[in-house]
């Protein structure tokens, strides 16, 4: 198994910074069309690990990327938490007022929605941040710009004509680390499941408490529809702990009393929010 790690895009890529933020700038990386090969090329083992974005704090949960965790045996190895800053960027000779539109990741061109209406520019939605810097850098078009990262504008010969271009300053991205086993135990560990109520009143309410009473924090919960059974949703959870805790022993075992089903996504360690300025 090559020790690399997989990622979603091209070089430049938020996923290639959050990964190196976490492994280092000599780690190998191994970029991936898609989420899907991404978890192929982990599953094969082309790769040892892979870094899969889970959740922006302005656009909410990547629903493709839980949907695969769900299906999936991996173990989540590592929280990473990204604080992402986006650029316009342009082919050398372009300035700010020759712009008319301007190409992203609808995501990206959401976090910069006041930006771009506050310059008339005209958003052009792009398969990918960093794959609309390496297009338009092959293919120059007149009066467009992109919105990436200044490490993709540095990377394909664009200018970036304005930096820090998001909506808000607290722009981050949550990553998890995707490996086959189970990581050492960290300072602080976070615990991720997938689980289903039994169809009856106030078993949502029941399963919840089991955390509660045992004093656990819950740090995320969301509900997604199960894919084979219209209408019972499965909720992903996150709280502090790890499973080998006393605590969270008692409180998982209680819920797979009380749940129709339960999968164990990971316990890992994780970032406090305090520490990324969150």
């Amino acid at each position: 198994m090559p020790d690399c790690v997989a990622f979603q895009g091209v070089h430049g890529a938020y996923s290639e910074q959050a990964l190196k933020q976490h492994f280092g700038d000599t780690v190998d990386v191994f970029p991936c069309d898609d989420l899907n090969k991404l978890f192929e090329a982990i599953n094969n083992r082309s790769v040892r690990y892979a870094i899969l974005p889970v959740e922006n704090a302005l656009a909410g949960a990547v629903q493709q990327a839980y949907e695969l965790l769900m299906d999936s045996d991996l173990r989540i190895q590592a929280e990473v938490i990204l604080h992402v800053h986006h650029a316009l960027l342009a082919p050398t000779g372009a300035n700010i007022k020759s712009i008319k539109q301007v190409r992203s990741h609808p995501q990206a061109l959401a976090q910069c929605a006041n930006f771009i209406r506050r310059n008339g520019f005209t958003p052009v939605p792009w398969y990918d941040t960093a794959g609309s810097a390496q297009d338009l850098a092959a293919e120059p078009t007149e009066a467009t710009a992109v919105i990436a990262s200044e490490l993709a504008g540095k990377l394909y010969g664009l200018d970036a004509l304005a930096t820090q271009i998001e909506d808000v300053p607290f722009n981050f991205t949550r990553f998890f680390v995707l490996g086959h086993d189970d990581p050492p135990r960290g300072e602080f560990n976070k615990t991720s499941l997938v689980f289903a109520t039994r169809n009856r009143p106030a078993a949502l309410y029941e399963c919840l408490g089991e955390f509660a009473t045992r004093g656990l924090n819950l740090t995320k919960i969301e509900s997604r529809p199960r894919r084979n059974r219209p209408w019972e949703p499965v909720f992903f959870l996150d709280f502090e702990g790890h499973w080998q805790d006393t605590a969270c022993q008692e409180a998982l075992a209680r819920l797979l009393q009380r749940a129709s089903f339960v999968k164990m996504l990971g316990s890992y360690p994780a970032v406090r929010a305090e520490s990324v300025g969150m």
